[in-house]
């Protein structure tokens, strides 16, 4: 699949490229970034380099995982956001906020406009949001965006090494006024 640009009304979402490096690479020094996110740390600029050249291009060449940088009009970047594809019709959300950035709601912006774009015209019904417990910025972000936390998972995101508890939580079509593309029976209530 050809990568794909969104345009919220105040942010530019597009795929990153090598001459994104730099920012990308500036960015993810920030200790919470390293501490609640997946990514390597400490992170070296080889990482930054092999993301922004290999593995976001490889992602959607796979249709696996849809990176975009989250860009704001002056071209600062903002943060960057994942939807990786974990089964049919299901993708899971992943993101972070430059440090100076956040606390002003682009993410959550970020996080709307990609599940739209994801549920009109990636075939997903169901966008999942896991971050380890503890994460109430991620938590606060996922929140904003209309999703519906289910729980915790005992031991289900291994962060470095270490197994660690995480919430869970969802956004379906509905949440957004939008159809499904395949028909929904939630279950009694």
């Amino acid at each position: 699949m050809e990568p794909v640009t969104l345009t919220t009304r105040r942010l530019l979402l597009r795929a990153v490229g090598p001459h994104d490096t730099d920012p990308v690479y500036a960015a993810v020094q920030d200790a919470d970034i390293q501490r609640w996110t997946t990514i390597p740390s400490p992170y070296l600029r080889e990482h930054a380099e092999a993301f922004v050249a290999q593995i976001s291009p490889d992602g959607w060449t796979h249709g696996s995982m849809f990176t975009f940088g989250v860009f704001l009009p002056a071209g600062d970047l903002a943060g960057m956001l994942s939807l990786t594809v974990r089964s049919p019709g299901v993708a899971e959300v992943g993101f972070w906020t430059a440090k100076e950035h956040r606390g002003n709601g682009y993410i959550t912006e970020a996080v709307l406009a990609a599940s739209r774009w994801a549920f009109t015209q990636g075939s997903v019904d169901r966008v999942e949001w896991r971050a380890e417990v503890g994460n109430a910025g991620s938590r606060a972000v996922a929140e904003r965006a209309g999703f519906t936390v289910e729980g915790t998972l005992r031991s289900a995101i291994n962060n470095k090494g270490v197994r660690r508890d995480c919430w869970v939580a969802s956004l379906l079509p509905s949440d957004l006024g939008l159809p499904s593309t395949a028909p929904y029976l939630p279950g009694p209530s």
